[in-house]
C-alpha cells in the first residue's frame, strides 16, 4: 500500500497557503481567477451546464425505447415511504426555500466535483446547523443500501481527514456539500434529491416505485482514513481489484484488444484525451450531453469468466441501490450485454477502465495530486463515475414519460 503522507506539501506551501481560511464562497471566487488551474476548469464546463439536455451517447443519437417507464416489479420497490418521510422532515428543519427545485429542473446539471464550488445549488450543509447536516444524511440513509450509505458517507469522511491533514478545513470538510430537493416528495408521482461537492455527487429520483441513481461520482484523495476514530480499510479496493479481475480473465488477444493506450499519458492520444480536471474519466460532471465512441472488447465475445468477472464490476458500482432497484437495474444491465464494451488505459497499479452499453457507463481512473504532491496517478487517488446513457440520468426519460402519461390521461 503507498503511503499518501510521503507527498505532503509543506504547511506554507502557495498551493495551500494561498487558500487557508477561505470559506466557500471566498474559494469560490479565487477558483475563478483567470490564469489558474482552476479557473480553466470553469471557463470550460460553465458553457456545458447551459445546453439542453439529451443524455449521454456513443454516436450522437438517443435510442428511443430503452427507458420505459413501468411501476417496479413486486421485490424491486424502492424505500419511497422511508424516502418520503425524510424528505419531508429535511424540508421543515431547513424551512428554506433555497432547498427546493421543479423536478425537471436545469439545476439538476450544476452538479460538480471539485472542492471549489462552481454553482450553489440547495443549501450548503457546512453553513447549516446540525439539525438540517443530519437531516440531509437520514434522506441518503433512507434512500440508499446500508453499504452504500456507508460508502457514499465515507467519501464525505474523507474529504474531511483531507483537511485536517493539510489544515484546510474551511476548503475540505466532512459537510463541504450542497443538498437539494426536486418535485415534492410523493409514493408515485417523480421526484428526487442531489447530494453533491468534492469526490461525491448523488443524483437520485423515484417515481412508480422505481429508482434511478445517476450520475453518481465516487473519488477520494487519499483513499483510507489512516489515523483517528474513522480509520479503517481502503474504500476502492474491492471495485479495483474487480476491474483487474475482468483483464486478468480475458484471453491474450481480448486483453490486448481491450487496452487502448498502454500508458496514462500515452504519445498516441489525441490532444485533449487527458483533460486538466477529469484526466481520463469522459463521464463526469457537465458532460451530460457527451458522445462517447465505443472503444475496447466486446463483452459478448468473452469467455464466462471474463462477462461473470464485469457483472460483478457493475454490481459494485451499483452497490449505493438498495437491494430492490439494484436487482431491477442488474436485470437491465444483463438485458443489453450484447451491446456491451470493455475498455482500458495503463498498466495494472494504476489504470483507466470503462465498461460502456446502451444503458450504462462506468469509470475508474486514477488521478495525479491536487492537494497532495504528486504530478503521475497514484494508485489512492481514485474517480468513478457512472451514467444512465440515452436520456436517463437524473431520471429525466422517466420524469418526462410520466408527464406524458398523465397528459394524456382525460
Amino acid at each position: 500500500m503507498t503511503d499518501f503522507r510521503q507527498y505532503l506539501f509543506p504547511h506554507d506551501h502557495p498551493r495551500l497557503a494561498s487558500v487557508r481560511g477561505m470559506d466557500p464562497y471566498a474559494y469560490r471566487e479565487h477558483a475563478r481567477t483567470p490564469g489558474t488551474f482552476t479557473g480553466g476548469l470553469v471557463e470550460g464546463w460553465t458553457p456545458l451546464y447551459l445546453a439542453p439536455f439529451r443524455g449521454v451517447t456513443e454516436d450522437g443519437v438517443l435510442r428511443e425505447g430503452l427507458h420505459d417507464l413501468t411501476p417496479a416489479e413486486p421485490g424491486e420497490e424502492a424505500p419511497v415511504a422511508a424516502m418520503v418521510a425524510a424528505a419531508e422532515a429535511l424540508i421543515a428543519v431547513a424551512d428554506d426555500p433555497r432547498l427546493r427545485y421543479d423536478v425537471d429542473a436545469p439545476e439538476w446539471q450544476t452538479w460538480a466535483n471539485p472542492e471549489f464550488l462552481q454553482f450553489d445549488t440547495g443549501l450548503r450543509l457546512e453553513l447549516q446547523p446540525d439539525a438540517v447536516r443530519q437531516a440531509a444524511l437520514d434522506l441518503v440513509r433512507a434512500s440508499l443500501s446500508p453499504e452504500g450509505f456507508d460508502l457514499a458517507h465515507g467519501m464525505m469522511l474523507v474529504n474531511g481527514f483531507l483537511g485536517e491533514v493539510v489544515d484546510l478545513p474551511t476548503v475540505l470538510g466532512e459537510f463541504s456539500y450542497n443538498i437539494a430537493v426536486y418535485g415534492t416528495p410523493d409514493l408515485r408521482a417523480p421526484w428526487g434529491w442531489q447530494l453533491y461537492g468534492h469526490h461525491c455527487a448523488l443524483n437520485c429520483l423515484v417515481v412508480e416505485g422505481r429508482m434511478v441513481l445517476s450520475p453518481v461520482f465516487l473519488g477520494a484523495e487519499p483513499d483510507r482514513i489512516d489515523e483517528g476514530p474513522n480509520a479503517g480499510p481502503t474504500l476502492f479496493a474491492h471495485r479495483i481489484d474487480l476491474g483487474r479481475a475482468v483483464m486478468a480473465a480475458l484471453p491474450a488477444d481480448q486483453r490486448t484488444a481491450a487496452v487502448v493506450y498502454e500508458q496514462m499519458v500515452d504519445p498516441a492520444m489525441p490532444p485533449g484525451r487527458v483533460h486538466a480536471g477529469d484526466e481520463r474519466h469522459l463521464a463526469g460532471a457537465f458532460q451530460d450531453n457527451r458522445v462517447i465512441p465505443v472503444e475496447g472488447v466486446a463483452v459478448a465475445d468473452m469467455p464466462p469468466a471474463a462477462q461473470d468477472a464485469v457483472l460483478a464490476l457493475l454490481e459494485d458500482f451499483h452497490v449505493l441501490l438498495p437491494a430492490g432497484p439494484r436487482a431491477a437495474r442488474m436485470r437491465e444491465i444483463r438485458a443489453h450485454l450484447d451491446g456491451t464494451s470493455f475498455s482500458w488505459i495503463g498498466g495494472t497499479d494504476v489504470y483507466y477502465c470503462r465498461v460502456q452499453s446502451p444503458v450504462v457507463v462506468a469509470e475508474i481512473d486514477h488521478h495525479c495530486g491536487v492537494f497532495l504532491d504528486y504530478r503521475t496517478p497514484q494508485p489512492f487517488h481514485v474517480h468513478t463515475v457512472l451514467r444512465t446513457p440515452h436520456g436517463n440520468d437524473y431520471g429525466r426519460a422517466w420524469v418526462r414519460r410520466y408527464q406524458q402519461m398523465h397528459e394524456e390521461q382525460p
